[in-house]
Formats: structure tokens, sequence, C-alpha cells
């Protein structure tokens, strides 16, 4: 954010002393603290002398400072004022004017040791060289920018945080992404076609990273996961990393283009095993680029045995993430063709640990793109254990993928069955709506009996092609019902009962077995002849003359 108004040497001393007048220092501390998250999340300038925020803690708190009536100033939060929350949002409003926060993080050493003319001149002299760092970070950064082509991925990376420095402070958040991205493509140079995008491929990941690497509380424990509106803006911006991955297919394999392509798989294999937050976003970009830059070409199974072999060196060396490590060994593994080990990677991670379905269901993404219908149905066999479907989309990715193989693979139909089976309760609506799809309707109906299903929880046209198809196969559905509602021993299960039992007589009539109708309905009668109700219901349903 560009501040819009000025702040003077005059108005800043005057903060200085406010602060150092009204903040106690554990006060100070914690509101430093949360400057440093990012917690401050929203902060504008109504007017020259007012400032207002937005700071992330237990809740949301809207602080207001009044610059020229300190004591005005607010908070929203249980203590009310000078409270951290206002700190922090000060220290947010002096950095966005480049002061010193550390000034007035200090300010009451600052303030209480010095002579005004002391201080003045330590205030200058701290401008002076915060001015000229500046002026030589500008300079180096404009001088880099000039040999952008000729440098390496990790020089653009040490070039990107030059570039973006001054936001580091920001919350983490949409506006951060753009304002970062924007702060590396104002000093950006035109580039040739290949080197342009893989250098905005990296300026997307560089910023992915600020995103979404963990902060740590004051006693060093890492956060495993991220603020609402931080993982909004990591998965918008991982989406745009994804079509990048994807739009350099071409550029990643030219030979010309060698060295950067290495250089990026370097740097996605190191994110990823160093990555601890739970949505492993740069995981699902390492298997990205070798499935779509490198797999399939001449060379691709060299370099993947390779790559193995460093992933294996990594793990001695480091004990990096398991998940991450094992699944990329395995999708490697799946790329060679090698769909033994592949699995026993797989299991390895299981055994510790549940695998996010979206990385199984990769592997399933891969084998319907190379069109390998065994493999394909293989996999969903072997997958179908490990699968820990919450999401209907995921139940239902699951099965598209067996109708694609089944489609190609007739013969693989009875184990997509075994699987839908085993998967259950989770895709009980799925397997409901395939045996009917497939005319599979004793097989639905012996389902619906297993299940204790009520005939009363469908409508009409979801029966209705049993009925035309195999009406018979309603019989036992209808009769189960029936006895059951009958055993509530109720005036309103002997009204539901005899609803039942009008089906059952028509049913019987389209079969054209009227006579077992009329002996089961003899039978049904003098059975409950003690249950008077049940009686009425049956007259007054004309089943009983």
């Amino acid at each position: 954010m560009i501040p819009t108004y000025e702040l003077d040497d005059d108005q800043w001393d005057r903060l200085v002393r406010d602060v150092a007048k009204h903040f106690g220092e554990v006060t100070i501390n914690r509101g430093f603290n949360y400057f440093k998250r990012g917690k401050v999340v929203k902060l504008t300038l109504p007017s020259e002398r007012i400032v207002k925020a937005v700071v992330e803690g237990g809740d949301l708190y809207h602080v207001s400072v009044n610059l020229d009536s300190f004591s005005s100033s607010r908070c929203d939060c249980p203590v009310g004022y000078y409270c951290k929350h206002m700190f922090a949002s000060i220290l947010r409003y002096a950095d966005m004017h480049n002061r010193s926060v550390h000034t007035l993080i200090n300010a009451k050493s600052v303030t209480g040791s010095a002579a005004p003319k002391a201080r003045a001149a330590s205030y200058n002299e701290a401008r002076q060289l915060a001015a000229k760092k500046a002026a030589e970070d500008l300079a180096f950064l404009q001088q880099q920018a000039k040999r952008i082509a000729e440098l390496s991925v990790k020089e653009w990376h040490e070039w990107f945080a030059l570039a973006t420095a001054s936001l580091m402070q920001s919350s983490r958040n949409t506006q951060f992404v753009n304002d970062a991205l924007a702060a590396i493509y104002r000093h950006k140079p035109s580039l040739p076609a290949d080197v342009d995008a893989f250098f905005l491929l990296h300026a997307h990941l560089f910023v992915l990273g600020k995103l979404t690497k963990q902060p740590q509380d004051l006693s060093g424990y890492m956060y495993s996961y991220l603020a609402f509106h931080t993982h909004h803006a990591a998965s918008d911006l991982q989406g745009k990393v994804a079509q990048r991955i994807a739009q350099m297919a071409g550029a990643a394999i030219r030979p010309d283009n060698e060295a950067r392509t290495r250089q990026t798989l370097f740097y996605l294999r190191s994110e990823m095993l160093a990555e601890t937050n739970e949505n492993h976003y740069y995981l699902r970009h390492y298997l990205q680029a070798w499935k779509e830059w490198l797999i399939g070409q001449a060379d691709g199974s060299f370099a993947s045995e390779e790559e193995f072999v460093r992933l294996t060196e990594t793990e001695t060396a480091n004990s990096p993430s398991s998940l991450a490590l094992n699944v990329a060994r395995a999708a490697l593994r799946t790329f060679q063709g090698n769909d033994e080990e592949a699995w026993k990677q797989l299991r390895a991670i299981d055994e510790r640990t549940n695998i996010p379905e979206e990385f199984l269901l990769g592997f399933l993404d891969y084998l319907a793109q190379v069109e390998s219908w065994p493999r394909l149905a293989d996999w969903l066999v072997e997958v179908t254990p490990l699968l820990n479907l919450r999401k209907a989309s995921g139940v239902r990715a699951y099965s598209e993928y067996w109708d694609l193989a089944v489609r190609r693979l007739p013969e693989a139909g009875p184990r997509m069955w075994d699987s839908l089976v085993s998967l259950l309760p989770h895709t009980r609506e799925l397997y409901e709506e395939k045996l009917l799809e497939t005319g599979q309707w004793r097989r639905w109906m012996d389902f619906q009996l297993s299940m204790n299903s009520d005939p009363l929880e469908f409508r009409v046209t979801d029966l209705a092609p049993i009925e035309k198809n195999d009406p018979e196969a309603l019989l036992p559905f209808y009769h189960q019902a029936v006895e059951r509602y009958v055993l509530l021993k109720n005036r309103d299960g002997y009204k539901t009962a005899v609803k039942l039992l009008k089906r059952l007589a028509k049913l019987y009539k389209r079969l054209k077995r009227e006579s077992l109708w009329e002996a089961f309905i003899d039978a049904f009668a003098d059975r409950h002849s003690r249950l008077r109700a049940l009686q009425e219901e049956l007259r007054k349903g004309k089943l009983l003359t």
C-alpha cells in the first residue's frame, strides 16, 4: 500500500514520544510479534492524522489511532486502548512510511536517555543510513535486472527477495500477491520468450513460498495451518502456477533450456521436501512438472531414475517429510511403469498417515491420460483400501475413472463392483445409481433390503424403472416394509402399512398373480386379527370385504 499522507520528521518524533508514554514493554513486545506475523490484515488512512486498521487476534479487532489526540485512540478488543493490536497497527503505519519500527520498539530508551538535539541527530543519522541503504539496494536491483537472462534460478530468487523487501511485513493475502508481483514486474526487463516464461514461473513460486511458509510463535512452535485469507490467496496463486507449468511443456524440453529446467526441478524438490504445510503446495507442482515436462520424452525414464536416486540420498541426509518423499518416489516409479514399487511406497505412507485423496486420484489421472487401461484398473483396485473419501467429489471422481476403465476393458466390471462395495457407505449413492444405470434391478433390491430401506423414501419415479423392467423384484421390498410398519402397533403405522399393501396389490395384478395376492391378504388379515385398528384400516382401504 502506498501512503496517502506524508509523515514528516516532527510528526514522527511526536509519535515516538506518544508510544514511549502510553505503551508498556509487554504490550510493545506482543504488538511487535503481531506486526511481524502479519496480523494487521488491513490498514487505511481516512484522513491525514487518522489511522484505521483491522488486526487478527482471537477475533478481528478494529483499531482507530488519532495521531493528534493519542488518548482518544481506541480498539474494540477487551483491553480497549493502548493494546498490542493498536501498537501493531502503529508499526505497520510507520513501516509504510519507511520509518524504523525498531525506533518505536525502543521508544522508551530513545526518549528517556537522550537530549532532544541528540535524539534529532540520531533520527537524522538513522534516516540518512536508511536512505543510503535504500538507494544502494535500488541500484543493485536495477543493475542485476540487466543480467536476469544470465542469472541462475537461485539468483533470481535472491533478486525477488530484494524487489519485494518492503512488503514482507504486509499481511499475507491476495493484495500481498498482487503487490509482490507488481514489485517484481516493475524492474523486470524485456526477455526472450523462453527465459521470460521461466522467470515468471519462478516469480509466482517465490510469492507462493512467502504465502505458505508458516510463522513461528515466540516459543518456536511452527504452525501447520494458514489463516483463511492466506489459504485463499495461496490456492488462487497455485492455480496460476499450474497453468504456467502446463504452458511451458514445450519450452522445458528444448535443449537450450536444459539448465533452467534442471534448476527448476531442483528448486521444486527442495521446497517440496522442506514444506511443513498440510496442503503440500509444492508437491503438487513438483509432480506436475515431471509429468508434463519430462515423462514421455526420449530420456524421461533415465532422468526419473536419476531423480529417484536423488530423493533417496536426500532422505538419508535430511529425513524430510515422509509423505512428500514417498508420494514423489511413487510417482516416479509410476511414470517408469513400475507399479509394484509405486504401491510399495504408498503402502509405506498409509502405515503412518492418511494419503490425501487428491494425490491418489492424481495417479489415476495420469494413467487415464496415457490411456493405459489395464494399469488403470489395477491401480483402482490397489488404491481402494488407501482411499479416505470424505468428500462426495472424491467418490465421484474415483467412480469416473472406473467408468473409463470398464468402457475400454469390460472384463474389469466385476472388480469395479467389488471396489465400490468395499467403500460403502461412502459410495452408497453412487453404487445405487450405477446399479440402476446398468439395469441390475435384483442387485439394487438386495442392497435396499440389506439396508432396511423404506419404499416410501423413494419417489414413484425412482422405482418406476424397476416396476417396468422387473416388477417381481419389488415384492420383497414392499412385504418387508409392511411388516415393519405393523410392528409399530399404532394407527399411523397401520395407515402406512395399508398404503404399501395397495401398491402390492397393483404389483400382483401387473404380474397376473391375483390368486397369490388373495391368498396373502387373507392370511395377513387372519394373522393380525387381534389388531382391531389395523382391521379397520384394511377395510377403509377396501382390502377386506
